[in-house]
């Protein structure tokens, strides 16, 4: 895994004006590849590519940019490409030689044959920027999942990309500045796909390539779709269960032992759910030598689930090294740091815990590990999955007012899109409701005319959605957001990475997906079980208590739930909530969002009150990220 960078401006000939820029641009990203930095200049054109390292595979010969022998192309890659030595050996057979030993030199003897489509023959998790001097053109690419991110700036002067919009940000030609559409979808959780939280900076959506192309001085721009996860239009009836079970078990083993090949140490994160459990279960038994498992424990019974991992790793033999984290982890500086490197808001402070165990796990000297997203999107996990299939359930526990709605709420744009609207947008609906009497009257003019939520049900291909299962509906319309804006961002490589530590999701493996897609919905959720497929398939290899455990919610205690992290996003309140810094903002009503804060630590019922932690955990980040970004404030240190 790696961070990469770069530009094409081509006005800026000057190879000093390129070195400075790609050099400001290269340092912020110096916790996504401490080991080695690269770049590759060309003045005469205005473009510059830049890489930094981190080593997993390949530890002595990975340097990067890559170039071809006879300097036509230059290719950098952040990700993980498996089964490249295979493909390596068959390039070899046709005389199609790579410029090294590392996963990433297979791009350009594949791009040499296959021409754009070569894309289609990777496996992994991976951005990849292609220069073809030949054709004059650059190629921006990102995995189907949108495992690794990728960002980009077009402007009259050129484009500008980076693995992390921060590296965007420090191009000369772009201002830093937050996107008062984008504030609004991250008040309400909800990002449009392709958007991020600045102004004039796009996120290359998974499965996606941009290709920019120069004639006559000027770059030209074209977004194609080369995958996307596609549900048939039927499913096959009364199907036999054991065959799906058989086929998720088989691609699992197969995808698990691809991501323990690395020439580092490869653990493993364990919670106490049956995704990272059955990685760990497989794993272990793939591996000679004994795996060592990272767990998150919080010091709250309702939403620490660490007994369960517990006994897991005892099952497996493992090396277990648990985590225990308590407000003073969980706010504070680190939460700055969090933000920081998300980029964005994030509702609960997971994100943070992410953070610190990234952070012990390179304590431990590990580089990678492999990691559980992907089962619940797949396999039909969530609760509101089983709500849009299977109706309401009386009782949503933990789930009520972040996962999902205490009321059944409706909006036209998805209705016309679905026929029905998806229940895992519902609480972020209910949300947007009790942030828009908190914004400023600038804001409030705005949303007269922007609806949020129809413009993201705006950014799901109809044609992908249309004349579907409602299961298969709902699956895909949260994959198209709320996987790679939320789970695989904040959630994932944002927080990994900002520790220089890969993940490697197993379930995100294509041929897991491409499969489960075909998988009839009785048998993802059978008799009112959520991911039974997999759960018949890893039987033998889960414990009894978590085989049969119903699914649970793994986030961090709210902050309504303790006087004791009350006061800690109290203080950071008062640090960042102040008028100076709410009318530099401009989003909200000094007023209203203080009475509304006074108010929240008021509440009683438990629904409410995490929407309320919701709404300020939003309100205090958006601040946070003007300070860091626009302002340009240093981060804190962090114990």
């Amino acid at each position: 895994m790696c961070g990469i960078t770069g530009f094409w401006n081509p006005s800026r000939t000057s190879e000093r004006q390129l070195r400075t820029a790609l050099d400001q641009m290269l340092d912020v990203l110096d916790h996504r590849g401490p080991d080695d930095r690269g770049s590759r200049l060309y003045p005469e054109k205005g473009l510059a590519l830049g890489h930094t390292r981190l080593s997993i595979v390949g530890l002595d010969h990975g340097h990067q940019p890559i170039e071809s022998r006879d300097g036509e192309l230059a290719v950098t890659v952040n990700g993980e490409l498996y089964g490249y030595k295979k493909l390596r050996t068959q390039l070899a057979c046709e005389t199609l030689t790579t410029g090294g030993k590392s996963d990433s030199a297979i791009t350009l003897p594949l791009y040499r044959k296959y021409g754009l489509s070569f894309v289609e023959h990777l496996r992994g998790e991976f951005a990849v920027v292609l220069y073809d001097a030949r054709e004059n053109r650059l190629i921006l690419i990102r995995d189907r999942f949108g495992v690794k991110p990728l960002y980009y700036s077009v402007n009259d002067n050129g484009i500008a990309w980076g693995s992390e919009v921060k590296s965007i940000l420090k191009h000369p030609d772009i201002q830093p500045r937050m996107c008062p559409k984008a504030v609004i979808h991250q008040m309400m959780q909800v990002m449009v796909p392709g958007s991020t939280a600045f102004e004039d900076v796009q996120a290359l959506q998974p499965g996606h390539m941009l290709i920019v192309q120069e004639r006559d001085g000027r770059l030209e721009t074209s977004l194609k779709r080369w995958w996307d996860l596609e549900f048939p239009e039927s499913h096959v009836e009364n199907a036999d269960p054991a065959e799906y079970v058989q086929g998720v078990q088989d691609r699992l083993i197969d995808a698990v032992a691809t991501r323990l090949e690395a020439d580092v140490p490869v653990g493993c994160y364990l919670s106490g759910g049956i995704d990272s459990c059955s990685i760990l279960g497989l794993a272990t038994t793939l591996q000679q030598s004994p795996i060592k498992a990272f767990t998150i424990a919080f010091d709250s019974d309702e939403y620490d689930e660490s007994n369960i991992a517990k006994l897991m790793a005892q099952r497996t033999g493992a090396e277990q090294e648990l985590l225990l984290l308590t407000e003073k982890e969980l706010y504070g500086p680190a939460f700055e740091r969090a933000t920081w490197h998300a980029e964005r808001t994030f509702y609960n402070t997971l994100a943070v815990a992410k953070w610190h165990m990234s952070r012990r796990v390179r304590a431990c000297n590990y580089k990678a590990v492999i990691t559980g997203e992907g089962s619940d999107e797949l396999f039909g996990g969530y609760p509101f999955f089983k709500r849009d299939w299977l109706g309401r359930e009386d009782d949503a526990g933990i789930f009520a007012g972040a996962i999902l709605a205490e009321e059944d709420l409706r909006h036209p744009a998805w209705d016309d899109l679905c026929g029905f609207t998806p229940s895992w947008i519902q609480p972020w609906m209910m949300t947007l409701a009790r942030v828009r009497p908190l914004l400023s009257s600038s804001m409030q003019d705005l949303m007269q005319q922007y609806d949020p939520v129809a413009e993201v049900a705006g950014a799901i291909d109809p044609d992908q959605v249309r004349g579907r299962h409602r299961l298969d509906v709902s699956q895909y319309t949260w994959c198209k957001t709320m996987l790679e804006g939320q789970i695989l961002t904040w959630g994932g490589d944002r927080m990994d990475m900002a520790n220089s530590m890969e993940a490697r999701p197993a379930f995100l493996d294509h041929h897991i997906a491409e499969y489960a897609v075909t998988i009839p919905p009785d048998v993802r959720i059978r008799d009112g079980i959520e991911k039974w497929v997999l759960r018949e398939a890893m039987v033998n290899v889960l414990p009894r208590e978590l085989y049969e455990r119903k699914k649970f919610a793994f986030m961090a205690p709210p902050a309504h739930t303790s006087p004791v992290i009350r006061a800690a996003l109290q203080d950071m309140i008062d640090h960042w909530l102040t008028d100076a810094r709410i009318a530099a903002l401009g989003v909200f009503d000094t007023k209203k969002l203080r009475d509304f804060i006074d108010q929240a630590w008021q509440e009683t019922d438990h629904t409410i009150a995490r929407r309320n932690d919701i709404i300020m955990n939003h309100a205090l980040q958006l601040h946070i990220l003007h300070g860091q970004y626009v302002e340009g404030m240093p981060l804190p240190a962090v114990d």
